[in-house]
């Protein structure tokens, strides 16, 4: 039964930063094209290969200078920029930023285990070349308090350039989807994932109609405060092995709230 339940990444093919049961592929599952630059704080964290830059997962900008992606992204074997202002990757649009990250910069959480993916801490902090310019295409996102849990069924987006179906094509649009909350209760049920598989420090959402799939990895969980401002409450992680939109399977993301010490010391020691 255990076999039934090994995570799948969500990183588009390229990073091979964890054991995996196969190759990842990824992205939003039955999601569908954002309205353009509606997700501001969205980038596209591309390697280069063959003198080329390849998406392979997503990412959010929290402050011009700095982004949060997930652990399982990241091989310190490859070269890295951050892609922001993106909307259609398949045409130049004038609106994109491209910024390089050097190895140096990238900060891994210590706790991170590639050979554990349900041991948690799936978090990543790169400090970019230079600062981001803020407009209308490119902003930052805003984490939500420390500590901040969301009840079950709380409305969230999924949002990224992840495959549209398990094996499917990568779409050129930014995707994004309704992600409805699945409590820790519900989410650690045997016959859904089950407590070896989900810490509290994780977010599960979505079901079996809409999912993270692979080049989702890193993206943001986008979940309306009351007030009306959006907040990036989860980095998507991962999804079952038996496909994206597995029935009681949702995708697993890491609680941005669980880290947001670790995210500010980081910061402040490396600025």
């Amino acid at each position: 039964m255990l076999t039934l339940l090994v995570p799948l990444l969500l990183v588009a093919s390229g990073c091979q930063a964890a054991v995996l049961p196969k190759e990842p592929q990824s992205r939003v599952v039955n999601g569908e094209d954002a309205v353009p630059y509606s997700w501001p704080w969205q980038i596209s964290l591309q390697y280069e290969r063959d003198g080329t830059f390849r998406h392979t997962c997503g990412g959010t900008l929290i402050a011009p200078g700095w982004v949060m992606t997930a652990a399982h992204c990241i091989s310190s074997t490859l070269t890295y920029e951050v892609v922001l202002g993106e909307y259609d990757m398949s045409t130049a649009e004038g609106s994109e930023q491209r910024i390089p990250v050097a190895s140096s910069d990238i900060f891994v959480h210590p706790k991170w285990r590639s050979s554990c993916v349900a041991c948690g801490n799936d978090i990543a902090l790169m400090k970019l070349r230079h600062n981001a310019v803020l407009n209308t295409q490119v902003q930052t996102g805003q984490l939500p308090p420390a500590g901040t849990i969301l009840p079950d069924g709380y409305p969230c987006y999924l949002s990224g350039w992840g495959r549209l179906s398990t094996g499917g094509p990568l779409p050129d649009r930014l995707q994004e989807a309704l992600m409805p909350v699945v409590d820790y209760e519900h989410c650690t049920q045997p016959d859904w994932w089950g407590s070896l598989a989900i810490r509290t420090t994780m977010i599960c959402a979505g079901g079996a109609e809409k999912a993270g799939c692979n080049g989702d990895s890193g993206g943001p969980l986008n979940c309306q405060a009351e007030d009306g401002h959006w907040e990036v409450h989860g980095i998507a992680s991962f999804v079952s092995g038996l496909g994206c939109d597995t029935p009681k399977k949702p995708t697993v993301f890491t609680r941005v709230s669980a880290f947001e010490d670790w995210i500010a010391e980081t910061i402040q020691n490396n600025s």
